[in-house]
């Protein structure tokens, strides 16, 4: 009992002298540029940029931490460390535009991510580099996470307006089937899928990056593969690809097409931010089969 107090106070010493020096570091320096949502889509657009995203999962592994779906790898928290100060031209390096103040967002995001900070913003002044503008991670996140949700099916559109007509090369977990049972990727001209282990994808990270390599380099190849899409796209795009990390954004669409006022779980997807959302059935429909172009088990 009294070595489970002991341990308990010094947790709680940690966090406060944690959370006190966070304080500091915000009152000291100024936060990390980041450019809005709609200038990140826009450069993607006109430009055919490439996308690099860093959330908060790829901060845990960069700080010697796994996530629910991806185990510590010093490889990966290596990559990582070095992508988000790569100067790659035509790669846009995103990170959560949340350093200036959290007021935009709904009270459960501010919450999340007040906390987030609290505990880590220390680590994200050290890892990026503050003299440089970055784009914006919430791309992804066209709908949930904003108080104000009355642009999400603008944001949805010009996130359409990127592949709208290009054949496309779709790198995804197992499960996650994104845009099956939705429009999301009705305006592209075609779909191929490369389907990767939902949990500990980076473990293949070689074979998935083979598979996709065979692909034409004229392909815009999209990734929701968790921290893996953050290492797969700068590589992708320095093979002459386009690669855009696209996260969370078919979860994000399913939600929004419900008017989702809380995360739930989506039929026949993977939806690791939901309790149960891991548990997923097998999927049948014709037209996704079709698309499967390889499977890297």
């Amino acid at each position: 009992m009294l070595s489970d107090r002991l341990a308990r106070y010094c947790r709680s010493a940690a966090w406060i002298i944690q959370s006190s020096w966070s304080r500091v570091i915000e009152r000291t320096y100024a936060p990390p540029a980041v450019l809005s949502v709609e200038q990140t889509m826009l450069e993607i657009l006109k430009n055919k940029r490439s996308v690099s995203r860093y959330g908060d999962g790829e901060l845990n592994l960069m700080m010697g931490r796994g996530t629910g779906f991806q185990p510590f790898s010093a490889e990966l928290s290596s990559r990582l460390r070095e992508i988000i100060l790569s100067e790659e031209p035509g790669l846009l390096i995103c990170i959560p535009d949340v350093f200036a103040g959290l007021e935009k967002y709904r009270p459960e995001t501010q919450a999340a991510w007040g906390s987030h900070l609290l505990e880590n913003r220390h680590a994200w002044y050290r890892l990026v580099d503050r003299q440089r503008a970055y784009y914006n991670a919430f791309i992804s996140r066209c709908y949930y996470i904003w108080a104000d949700k009355s642009r999400s099916a603008e944001r949805f559109a010009m996130m359409r307006e990127i592949w709208k007509e290009r054949d496309v090369v779709l790198v995804e977990g197992e499960k996650s089937r994104v845009g099956v049972g939705n429009d999301l990727f009705e305006n592209a001209r075609s779909i191929r899928r490369i389907l990767a282990p939902a949990v500990d994808a980076f473990s293949k990270y070689g074979d998935i990056l083979q598979a996709v390599s065979t692909q034409d380099p004229k392909n815009l190849v999209l990734i929701a593969l968790g921290p893996t899409a953050t290492v797969l796209a700068h590589d992708l795009h320095k093979l002459g690809y386009q690669a855009v990390d696209i996260g969370h954004l078919d979860i994000e669409y399913e939600w929004y097409r419900r008017n989702a006022p809380v995360k739930v779980r989506i039929d026949k997807k993977y939806v690791n931010e939901v309790p149960g959302g891991e548990k997923v059935g097998d999927m049948f429909d014709g037209r996704y089969l079709q698309q499967i172009a390889q499977r890297i088990r």
